[in-house]
C-alpha cells in the first residue's frame, strides 16, 4: 500500500513537472530567457558592445548576448530548464522609489549649501540587447540604476551654475538679451528651477551607460520639482521680489534716460533747422548782390539797392536824411 502510494505520488509529480509546467507562454510585451541547470542559452561567442563606456568599463561590463524567446506560445521546456521573463515596454518610476525605505522626496544640497527636495520621475525600459546584465549581472538592476541616477543628480545639483553667468546688469548681457535680465540669477535654487530642461538633458546624457552596466536603458528624465524647506522658500520669495523690483526700477530708469536722449536729439534737430531757415534768405541775398555787382558794376548795385528800398520808403511814416560833415 505504501509503495503504491509512493509510486502514484511520483507519477503525479512527474506529470505535473514534465507535462503541466513544461509549457509556458510569453506575452506581447515580454521577452524570455531560458536557463539549463542555471546557464543561460547564449548566441555563440557574441558579446555586448557599447560606445558609452570607456576602455576600463568595457572590460568590466562585457556580457554575453543571450538567446531570447519572443511573444507567443505555448513553448516547451525540460524540467531542468527555467524560464526568466521580463517586460520590455517603457515604464515609469518615481524618483523616491527605494525598496529599502519609504521617502517622500529626494534631498540634495546646492552649491550655496541649501538643502532642497527634488521630485519627478524617470522613464526606462529593459535593454533587449543586454538581458544578461539585467538577469544575472546584479541582484536588483532597477535599484542599482536608481542609486546611480540619484548620485549623479546630487553631484550635478551641488555644482550647478546658471549658464547665463552671474553678471546681472552688465552691458554685454543687456546688449545680447535686448533688455534687463532676470535678477533672480545667482541663487542656486532659482537657477535650478529656471533650467530644469537643461538639468534633465544632462541626466539623460550621463545615464546613457546604464544599459551597458545594468541592462536598463534610461528613456527620459522628468525632474519637475525643486522644493526647498518652507523657511528657505519664503526667504527666496522675498529675495526674488526685491530683485524683480530692482529690475523694474532699472528698466524704468533706462526707458526714461532713452526718452530724454531722444527728446534732446529732436530739440537739437529743430533748432538746427530753424537756424538754417533764417540763414538761407541772407545767403541767397548775398549771392544775388554778388551777381548784380559782377555783371553791372557798382552803379547797378546802387540802383538795385535804391529800388529795393522804395517799398520800404513808401511804408515809412518819417524819413531822416543825414549828411556827412568834417571837423
Amino acid at each position: 500500500m505504501f509503495v503504491t502510494a509512493f509510486v502514484l505520488g511520483l507519477l503525479l509529480f512527474i506529470l505535473y513537472k514534465v507535462f503541466i509546467r513544461a509549457f509556458y507562454t510569453v506575452k506581447p510585451d515580454e521577452r524570455a530567457v531560458i536557463t539549463s541547470f542555471g546557464r543561460a542559452e547564449r548566441l555563440g561567442d557574441q558579446m555586448t558592445e557599447d560606445d558609452t563606456l570607456n576602455e576600463e568599463e568595457r572590460a568590466r561590463y562585457r556580457f554575453p548576448r543571450l538567446h531570447t524567446v519572443g511573444p507567443g506560445g505555448p513553448y516547451f521546456k525540460w524540467p531542468w530548464q527555467e524560464v526568466h521573463k521580463v517586460r520590455v515596454v517603457t515604464q515609469a518610476v518615481d524618483l523616491t522609489w527605494d525598496p529599502t525605505k519609504t521617502q517622500s522626496t529626494i534631498e540634495a544640497v546646492t552649491k550655496d549649501n541649501l538643502t532642497t527636495g527634488v521630485g519627478g520621475q524617470i522613464r526606462f525600459r529593459v535593454s533587449e540587447r543586454n538581458l544578461y546584465a539585467y538577469f544575472f549581472g546584479v541582484d536588483s538592476p532597477l535599484e542599482h540604476v536608481m542609486g546611480y541616477f540619484i548620485s549623479v543628480l546630487r553631484e550635478r545639483i551641488a555644482n550647478f551654475v546658471d549658464p547665463k553667468g552671474q553678471n546681472l546688469v552688465g552691458d554685454a548681457e543687456l546688449a545680447e538679451s535686448g533688455g534687463p535680465p532676470e535678477l533672480s540669477e545667482g541663487v542656486s535654487i532659482n537657477d535650478l528651477r529656471k533650467n530644469l530642461p537643461l538639468l534633465n538633458d544632462y541626466m539623460e546624457q550621463q545615464c546613457r551607460s546604464t544599459g551597458a552596466r545594468y541592462g536598463i536603458e534610461l528613456d527620459a528624465a522628468l525632474i519637475t520639482q525643486i522644493d526647498p524647506p518652507a523657511d528657505v522658500d519664503r526667504a527666496l520669495s522675498a529675495i526674488n521680489t526685491t530683485r524683480n523690483q530692482v529690475a523694474a526700477d532699472i528698466s524704468t530708469a533706462r526707458a526714461d534716460a532713452e526718452q530724454q536722449i531722444t527728446m534732446s536729439k529732436r530739440a537739437v534737430e529743430i533748432a538746427s533747422n530753424n537756424a538754417q531757415a533764417e540763414v538761407a534768405p541772407l545767403r541767397e541775398l548775398a549771392e544775388t548782390l554778388s551777381r548784380i555787382k559782377s555783371s553791372g558794376g557798382p552803379e547797378a548795385l546802387r540802383a538795385y539797392i535804391r529800388n529795393l528800398r522804395m517799398p520800404l520808403l513808401g511804408r515809412a511814416a518819417r524819413i531822416v536824411r543825414t549828411s556827412g560833415w568834417t571837423r
